[in-house]
């Protein structure tokens, strides 16, 4: 022990002595880099280096939709740029890592998630953690703000299989490996110096996590996913069952009746949690407990405006690669058809045995992709299918280079079934994102903190649910629930976000969402503070500013009072959260 404090001490010393001019050098960069064949499958071409210095920087955090939460301070960082290639394949991928100033370094290495189909461009996300932070290429320029759903296809019916594993899972691993092994060089550690090394993202970024900590699960000490959109077979198909429901029901509810139906939905499940502050923080009791016919009659007004339809991994108030409609004035009551479509989508989708094939979104979550279009020339609200499903179909499922189905013609809840069953065995092992076996993370001492709002309409929140149950059933197949449940939470933990969207707070529901994560992911990691609930800031609303400190899952909020809630276990209420998938022969985790 005193060995390594004098070890510590010494490199901390000497850290200090260093200035960024010094370190910061092309040579000084190159020097650091792995010979051939030290790293297997990479050969860096140290003649592309590059190194520059950037002084008094201020930017956000590398997770893409997350803001700073010391976005006031600037920080001055060498810049540099590493190029490698996969020995035979004659490509070249390009790495960005920025290196604090030895005097801001704090042995830490960070990986920032992207969104949509998008890796993160920023490798300047952990600096207010004084870690050494990277963003990559892929090899088909995603530094240039090029996106996977671009490149997927070499033209119809040809998949760019690089790209796919890059996109998937690689190009992250090998940034972090090449990262780590220069960033020890860089600032003269030893090579068997302890290098802690964190990821944080939502949504894609939240499956890039899990990406990682299954593939290369013994390179990180943390992970921080949020709404993970792993299972892209279920998960982006699902995208176009609201509009096969309205097809197949052959009705096209207007977007305020929708509205009205949250509204009123949220309006009536608020209290079952014990306390009514606008949220349903509890929606497992909606979905027991509550008929969404009792809305039958409510009348609706909306005023007319321009809305914002669905981006992937978003909300529709908030979304990437959304668009713009006109909707006119609409006022009305709910319609018994309103509520149809609105119960058959939040089922979930079943084939026509009736054996379910997927979950759905919690009652009480918008039914966005559901939103459907005014036709000002027929005066008639008509189908609107999301990009974000519809795309998915077209290039990764059909194999054919277009951004959206044209239509749902001939498109049966069966169809729906078999263009998930393609994608889930088509990408597997690249993009699938559901090994549940976290074993070589677990025991080289890694965490988990998986987070997902509970009212997100993008990624259902059960889906996490799902994931959380296979890692335990498969990790722990011999132990009580009791027992597996210890086992499982003194590394993985899981929380639910009372009212919450995606990947953020939710305008219908002025509820908490957690803001300093990778500080209670440091602290678990590197202090041994093991975390038992998760602190959340209510941001919004009649209780804004209010501290919640969440429960861990599978325990459920229940209020005492205004000011006070317990963290319960109701069997009922979790076993409305578990589903089984018997529309597919394989299992789907």
């Amino acid at each position: 022990m005193r060995l390594q404090k004098s070890a510590f001490a010494a490199f901390a010393a000497a850290a200090r002595a260093t200035s960024l001019t010094d370190v910061c050098t092309v040579s000084n960069v190159k020097s650091a880099l792995p010979s051939n064949s030290t790293i297997l499958g990479i050969n860096v071409l140290p003649s592309l280096s590059t190194a520059n210095t950037v002084y008094n920087y201020s930017g956000g955090s590398g997770m893409m939709g997350a803001t700073s939460t010391a976005s006031s301070e600037t920080y001055n960082f060498c810049n540099v740029t590493i190029t490698y290639t996969h020995p035979g394949k004659g490509d070249t991928v390009v790495v960005n890592y920025a290196f604090p100033e030895p005097s801001d370094y704090k042995k830490r290495f960070y990986v920032a998630g992207g969104g949509g189909y998008s890796l993160s461009t920023d490798a300047t996300g952990g600096l207010e953690y004084g870690a050494v932070g990277g963003a990559t290429s892929a090899g088909y320029d995603a530094l240039d703000g090029v996106s996977y759903d671009e490149v997927v296809l070499y033209g119809n019916g040809s998949i760019n299989w690089d790209a796919t594993y890059m996109f998937g899972y690689q190009a992250l691993g090998e940034m972090t490996k090449l990262g780590k092994y220069v960033t020890k060089g860089f600032y003269g550690q030893s090579s068997s110096s302890k290098l802690y090394t964190y990821f944080e993202g939502c949504s894609d970024g939240g499956r890039e996590g899990m990406s990682q900590i299954q593939r290369y699960g013994d390179e990180y000490d943390g992970a921080i996913t949020g709404a993970p959109a792993f299972r892209y077979g279920q998960q982006q198909v699902n995208h176009v069952f609201s509009s096969a429901v309205e097809k197949t029901l052959d009705y096209y509810p207007p977007p305020c009746a929708l509205d009205k139906i949250i509204n009123a939905t949220i309006a009536a499940c608020d209290p079952l949690d014990g306390r009514t502050d606008g949220v349903i923080s509890r929606s497992d009791l909606c979905m027991l407990h509550f008929n969404l016919s009792s809305i039958i009659g409510e009348k609706y007004h909306c005023a007319a405006v321009s809305s914002t339809s669905l981006g992937f991994g978003f909300n529709k108030r908030a979304g990437e690669g959304s668009s713009t409609s006109y909707q006119p004035t609409q006022s009305g009551t709910v319609s018994a058809q309103d509520v149809a479509v609105a119960q058959v989508i939040y089922d979930g989708l079943h084939n026509s045995k009736g054996e379910r094939a997927y979950l759905s979104w919690q009652i009480g979550a918008e039914l966005s992709d559901a939103e459907t279009e005014w036709n000002n020339n027929t005066k008639k609200w008509e189908l609107d299918i999301p990009s974000t499903g519809g795309e998915f179909v077209t290039k990764f499922v059909e194999l054919v280079n277009l951004d959206n189905l044209s239509n749902l013609n001939g498109v049966t809840y069966d169809t729906l079934v078999e263009w998930m069953n393609t994608a889930m065995v088509r990408y597997m092992d690249s993009l699938q994102t559901t090994l549940p076996d976290l074993t070589p993370f677990q025991q080289s001492g890694g965490k988990l903190l998986h987070y997902h709002g509970e009212s997100d309409p993008s990624v259902p929140t059960a889906s996490s649910i799902h994931f959380w149950q296979s890692v335990r059933s498969i990790m722990y197949p011999s132990l009580s629930d009791k027992q597996s449940l210890h086992k499982l939470e003194d590394w993985y933990q899981l929380y639910l976000i009372p009212g919450a969207a995606h990947c953020g707070t939710n305008p219908l529901q002025p509820g908490p969402f957690p803001e300093d994560n990778m500080q209670t992911m440091i602290n678990w990691v590197e202090n041994g503070v093991k975390p038992s609930r998760l602190n959340s800031t209510v941001t919004a609303g009649k209780y804004e500013g209010e501290t919640q400190m969440l429960c861990q899952w599978p325990s459920r909020p229940l209020w005492k009072n205004n000011s006070t809630f317990d963290c319960v276990y109701d069997r009922a209420s979790y076993e409305s959260w578990s589903y089984e998938f018997p529309a597919f022969k394989l299992p789907v985790y």
